[in-house]
C-alpha cells in the first residue's frame, strides 16, 4: 500500500516562517527542537486545531454551542487530516468525588461484580457507588472526609478551666458556654486538663442529654449539659443554613479535615461495606495497589463473574504496562501529577476499537524514570500498530529513538525559530549537524569533583503515605538531587514533609504563574512598573497612562486588544479591536515614545531584544535572569496563560534568582527543556549554590543527576514497594550501587 501523508503548506502560526511539511500517516513522527522553536505551533496550534475545528463543524449548530471553539489556523493548506485525539499534560481535573477508578471506568465494572456475586446480596450496582445516594456514607455524603474539631488546636491541656484551657473565643472564661462546664459540678475547675481521668475526659468532650442544675449568681437554673465536641459540632459543623463569613473563618482555625469516622474514609454506606467477595469488600479492592489487585481479581472462579473479571484485569494491566502499578483506584484524580495524568489518558484510548486516528502527545516522558521509558515507547508503538498516526513533541533521547520519522524545528527560539532544520530518520539526525543532532551525540559526564556540604539541615523523619520510617539529613550549601522511579516517595518526602519543616524554602514548581488574560511576563516580574515610570518621565505624563489595565486602555476593547462577540448559537467570534489594532492602548498613548519606541513596540519585544534596548539596572537585572533561564524568546507582553508548565517554572526561577542564603526546592525543572538548555539550567543551579544557597531538585533527567554533589535515591519501586532510601552519596558512589535502579542508567 502506498504511503499516505498529512500535507501542511505555508503554516504561519506564531513564529512559523511559512512552514511546509509531509507527515507520514500510520507512523510515529516525533517533533524535536528547543523550547519556543515552534514545535507546538505546528503540532498543536496548526494540525490539532484544524482537525478539531473540522470535526466540530460536522455537528449541528446546537451541539456546537457546548463544544470548545477553534479558529482556523494561519496556513495555506492542510490536507489528509484524521480525527485527532490530544493527550496533553493538563492535570486531570475533577473534584474530591473523582478517583482513578471513576475516570478509567473500572469502578462501574467492579460495582457490577459485587452486585452479582458479593455476599450477602444487597441489590443493584448503584448501591456500591459513593456518588449515588443509595451507596454513599450518609455521614460524609460520599467524600470520605469530614470537618472535625481539632482538640490540639482548641485545648491547652496544661491549663485548667479557670486558666482558660478552652481556646475557642466563644468559650472563653466567664462566657455563657464556659459556665456550662465550670458550673456543671462535674469538674474541678482548677484541675489541669491533662490530669483528667478517663471518665472526666469522656464527659467533658462527649457527654450529652444530661440534665443539670446550674448555680448562677442570679439563682439556680435547669439546663442540659453537652460535651465540648458535641456542642461544637451542633453549633458550627452540622449547622444547617449559612454561617457568617467571619464565623466560618474563626471556626476554620480550630478544625481539621479528618477521615470520616463512620465509613473510615471509604466513602461508602455500611450496607455496601458489608457485602464481600472472598472476605474482601469493595473498599478493600479500590484501596489495593493495582499490581496487587490483579491477582485478587483473577483468583475469582465464579462462572457468572468471568466476563467481568477478565475486563477488570485487562484494564488494570494497561495501567501496569504504562508504569502506574503503584497507584490505587481510590486515588483522587486531583492528586495525580501532570505526567501521571497524561498516562491515565493514554490508557483510556488503549481499549478503543477506533482506528486511523491521529494521536498527539505532549512530552509523554515527563515524570518517568529512565527505567520506565520503554513502557511508554511500547504504548506508542501499540497505538501505531493498530493503524493510527502518532505525533509526539518530545525532548527525551530514549523516546526520540523509536521515531519512524523526525522533524527538528529551530534553529533557536521565538523570532530566531520557526523553520524546519531536519526531516528524516534517527540515524540521519545524528549526522545532521543540527542543535538536536549534536546534543544527541554529546553525553554529559559524571561529576567527579563534588562540593563539600557546609552542614546539614534538621533531620526529616517520616512515615507519611508510602514512606517507611524514613530518616534523612539533607546537606546544606550544595546541589542535592532526589531521584527514584515514579511513585517511590520523592514528592511526599520533599514537597510534603521537608517543606513543612522548612516553610521559608523557595519552591519553584510547574503550577501556573497566576495566569490570566491581563497578566504577562513584564507584569509578573515587576519590570512593568519601572517601564511605565520611564515612559512617564520621558514624556512628562502620568505613568498610569502606559497601563492597558488603567488610564491608557483602549476604551473600545478595555485594554484586551480583542472584541468578543458572543452569539448564542455559534462560537464566540474574537476579532482584533479596530480602534487600537489589537495594541490595547488609546491612540494618544502610542504617540509617546522612549528612544523612538512606543509602549506597544516595547511589549512586542522579546526578552533578548529588550535587554539590548534598556539600560535601567532594575529592568536589565530581571531581563538577564529571564535570558539566563532560557526565556529570551518570550515577548514582554505575552499573556502568562499561553505559557507551558516548563516555561512557567523557569519564569518563577528567574524571579527568585537574586536571593542568597536560601533553600531552593525545584520539581523537575528540566520539563519542556531541549538537551541544549540543560547545560544552561545546570549553570544557573551551580551559580545559586556558589552564592551560598542550598538547592534541592526532584529530577529524572540523567544529566542533572550526573551533576549533583549529593544524591538521595528512593525506591526500590513505586507505591507500597517503594518509600525506602536506597542510597545517599555522590554520583560516583551511586554508580557502584547494586540496589538502585537509577544507578543502572547514569
Amino acid at each position: 500500500m502506498e504511503q499516505e501523508y498529512i500535507e501542511l503548506v505555508g503554516a504561519r502560526e506564531n513564529n512559523l516562517k511559512n512552514v511546509s511539511l509531509r507527515i507520514p500517516k500510520r507512523k510515529i513522527t516525533i517533533f524535536t527542537g528547543v523550547s519556543g522553536s515552534g514545535k507546538s505551533s505546528i503540532v498543536f496550534g496548526t494540525i490539532a486545531t484544524e482537525s478539531q475545528r473540522q470535526l466540530n463543524e460536522t455537528y449541528s449548530s446546537f451541539i456546537r454551542t457546548f463544544l470548545p471553539k477553534y479558529r482556523q489556523p494561519d496556513a495555506d493548506k492542510i490536507e489528509n487530516l484524521s480525527t485527532s485525539v490530544i493527550i496533553d499534560q493538563k492535570r486531570l481535573g475533577g473534584n474530591s468525588r473523582s478517583t482513578l477508578g471513576t475516570i478509567t471506568d473500572i469502578n462501574p465494572i467492579i460495582r457490577l461484580l459485587f452486585s452479582r456475586i458479593g455476599k450477602p446480596e444487597i441489590g443493584g450496582s448503584n448501591l456500591f457507588s459513593f456518588n449515588d445516594p443509595g451507596g454513599m456514607c450518609p455521614d460524609c455524603h460520599g467524600v470520605g472526609r469530614k470537618i472535625a474539631l481539632d482538640l490540639d488546636k482548641v485545648l491547652d491541656k496544661t491549663k485548667s478551666l479557670n486558666e482558660g484551657a478552652i481556646l475557642f473565643p466563644t468559650f472563653s472564661v466567664g462566657s455563657w458556654y464556659w459556665n456550662l462546664y465550670a458550673l456543671s459540678g462535674f469538674f474541678d475547675n482548677d484541675k489541669k486538663l491533662e490530669d483528667y481521668t478517663e471518665d472526666e475526659w469522656e464527659k467533658f468532650l462527649y457527654g450529652k442529654d444530661i440534665k443539670i442544675m446550674m448555680e448562677l449568681p442570679t439563682g439556680q437554673m435547669n439546663t442540659a449539659y453537652e460535651g465540648l465536641v458535641e456542642k461544637f459540632d451542633r453549633l458550627y459543623i452540622n449547622k444547617d443554613g449559612d454561617m457568617a463569613e467571619s464565623t466560618k473563618k474563626r471556626v476554620a482555625l480550630f478544625t481539621s479535615d479528618v477521615h470520616c469516622p463512620t465509613c473510615d474514609g471509604t466513602r461508602l454506606s455500611q450496607q455496601a461495606l458489608s457485602c464481600k467477595i472472598d472476605g474482601q469488600n469493595i473498599a478493600d479492592y479500590t484501596a489495593m495497589q493495582i499490581d496487587e489487585l490483579i491477582p485478587v481479581v483473577k483468583a475469582i472462579k465464579d462462572v457468572e463473574a468471568q466476563s467481568m473479571t477478565t475486563s477488570i484485569a485487562e484494564r488494570l494491566q494497561h495501567l501496569v504496562d504504562i508504569g502506574l502499578d503503584y497507584v490505587s483506584l481510590d486515588r483522587e484524580t486531583t492528586t495525580l501529577s501532570g505526567g501521571e495524568s497524561q498516562r491515565v489518558k493514554m490508557v483510556r484510548h488503549l481499549t478503543s476499537s477506533l482506528t486511523d486516528l491521529l494521536y498527539i502527545f505532549d512530552e509523554p516522558s515527563v515524570g518517568l524514570h529512565p527505567r520506565d521509558v520503554h513502557r511508554l515507547n511500547e504504548l506508542l508503538q501499540k497505538l501505531r500498530d493498530k493503524g493510527n498516526t502518532v505525533i509526539v513533541v518530545e525532548h527525551d533521547p530514549d523516546v526520540i529513538k523509536i521515531a519512524d520519522h523526525i522533524v527538528d524545528v529551530g534553529p533557536h527560539a521565538g523570532k530566531q525559530g520557526g523553520e524546519i532544520m531536519f526531516e528524516g530518520t534517527f540515524e540521519d539526525l545524528l549526522k545532521s549537524d543540527t542543535l538536536t543532532g549534536n546534543h544527541m551525540n554529546n553525553k554529559i559526564e559524571l561529576k567527579d569533583k563534588v562540593r563539600q556540604a557546609s552542614g546539614k539541615l534538621p533531620e526529616v523523619h517520616t512515615s507519611l503515605h508510602n514512606l517507611k520510617d524514613v530518616r534523612v539529613e539533607i546537606p546544606e550549601g550544595i546541589l542535592s538531587v532526589v531521584t527514584g522511579v515514579a511513585g517511590s516517595g520523592k514528592s511526599t518526602l520533599i514537597n510534603q514533609v521537608f517543606l513543612k519543616q522548612n516553610p521559608d524554602a523557595i519552591v519553584i514548581d510547574q503550577s501556573a504563574a497566576h495566569a490570566n488574560v491581563r497578566s504577562n511576563s513584564a507584569t509578573y516580574t515587576g519590570i512593568m512598573d519601572t517601564v511605565r515610570k520611564l515612559f512617564g518621565d520621558a514624556n512628562g505624563v502620568s505613568p498610569s497612562m502606559f497601563s492597558y489595565n488603567s488610564k491608557g486602555a483602549c476604551p473600545e476593547c478595555k485594554g484586551l486588544g480583542v472584541i468578543s462577540m458572543d452569539l448564542a448559537f455559534m462560537e464566540a467570534i474574537r476579532t482584533p479591536c479596530e480602534a487600537c489594532g489589537g495594541k490595547r492602548f488609546q491612540e494618544e498613548v502610542l504617540q509617546y515614545t522612549l528612544s523612538d519606541k512606543s509602549i506597544s513596540d516595547v511589549l512586542e519585544m522579546n526578552v533578548t531584544e529588550a535587554l539590548a534596548f534598556f539600560e535601567n539596572k532594575k529592568i536589565t537585572k530581571k531581563l538577564q535572569a529571564m535570558e539566563d533561564v532560557g526565556l529570551g524568546y518570550i515577548a514582554l507582553g505575552q499573556s502568562l496563560n499561553t505559557l507551558s508548565g516548563g516555561e512557567c517554572q523557569r519564569l518563577k526561577l528567574a524571579n527568585e534568582l537574586h536571593k542568597k542564603g536560601s533553600i531552593y526546592v525545584m520539581d523537575e525543572p528540566t520539563t519542556g527543556l531541549h538537551m541544549s538548555d540543560i547545560t544552561h539550567i545546570l549553570e544557573i543551579m551551580n551559580r545559586l549554590v556558589d552564592k551560598g544557597n542550598t538547592v534541592i531538585i526532584i529530577e529524572h533527567n540523567l544529566d542533572i543527576i550526573r551533576n549533583a554533589d549529593w544524591i538521595i535515591d528512593l525506591g526500590p519501586e513505586g507505591g507500597s514497594k517503594g518509600g525506602q532510601i536506597l542510597f545517599e552519596g555522590t554520583p560516583a558512589d551511586l554508580k557502584a550501587n547494586k540496589v538502585s535502579l537509577t544507578a543502572q542508567y547514569i
